[in-house]
């Protein structure tokens, strides 16, 4: 893997145009290539963060049609519960582009963690057979074009936390939690195996609470010692940090 490409900006508003403008230029990129746009989105303070896709130019210029949505992890809730994910990216970006609803794949509702995990791998299984989604040579899961991730405050992505076995998994696409350490406890999660298929991976970080994480992950003693979850971050294609001064604010 290539060295990451770390970007870093004096505010968050900063971020969020850098953002819009990686990712619609990724959008065109992709779209021009294979005819479609496979893009795995997290929760957190990221939809928000997404925002200028929504205005001009983006919003018109985009081809949203194209565009295939799918979750990094997501919690085992009604889709319609505020702590879902999938709610959370409709209310603050999805319900704002046209993109068909044929094309988002959020979880199925009324099932157990390990069936909602083992569902949704089957649902990409089939979209890898049908050929929507390509697949990396390197690995054979699938090779999405655009993962956007964001960070915990002490270096998770996705549903992948420090001291959970399945930040260890090498076989699953997608796996279950019934403990996570903040709440709701029970969810689903990409793997690292799947996450480190993807063509591009946006890395955003914004705050100061994410402040000693990213020290850890960036600093000059990166390697030293037990790595954080997001330093398991290590895709096939290109990774670019998008940092605001707060979130760098414990670099030197």
């Amino acid at each position: 893997m290539a060295q990451p490409n770390v970007l870093k900006f004096e505010t968050e508003e900063h971020v969020a145009v850098a953002l819009a403008k990686y990712t619609a230029d990724l959008s065109a990129k992709f779209i021009a290539a294979n005819g479609s746009f496979s893009v795995v989105l997290s929760g957190g303070t990221l939809i928000d963060t997404m925002r200028k896709l929504v205005e001009p130019p983006y919003v018109t210029s985009i081809d949203w049609s194209k565009w295939l949505i799918f979750y990094l992890d997501e919690r085992v809730v009604p889709l319609d519960h505020p702590d879902c994910n999938h709610k959370l990216a409709y209310d603050g970006f999805l319900n704002k582009v046209p993109i068909p609803e044929s094309n988002i794949y959020p979880i199925k509702e009324k099932l157990s963690p390990q069936e909602a995990a083992d569902e949704y791998e089957q649902r990409l299984k089939h979209l890898v057979a049908n050929k929507t989604l390509r697949t990396s040579s390197i690995t054979g899961f699938p090779k999405f074009d655009l993962m956007l991730v964001g960070m915990g405050p002490e270096g998770h992505v996705a549903s992948l936390f420090c001291w959970h076995f399945q930040r260890f998994e090498k076989e699953k696409w997608v796996t279950f939690i019934t403990d996570s350490p903040k709440p709701p406890p029970e969810r689903i999660t990409f793997t690292f195996p799947l996450i480190n298929s993807a063509s591009e991976i946006a890395m955003v970080v914004t705050g100061e609470d994410a402040a000693d994480a990213v020290k850890v992950a960036l600093g000059p003693h990166a390697s030293y010692g037990y790595p954080l979850p997001v330093q398991k971050v290590s895709p096939e294609g290109g990774l670019t940090w998008f940092l605001d001064k707060e979130a760098t604010s414990q670099l030197r």
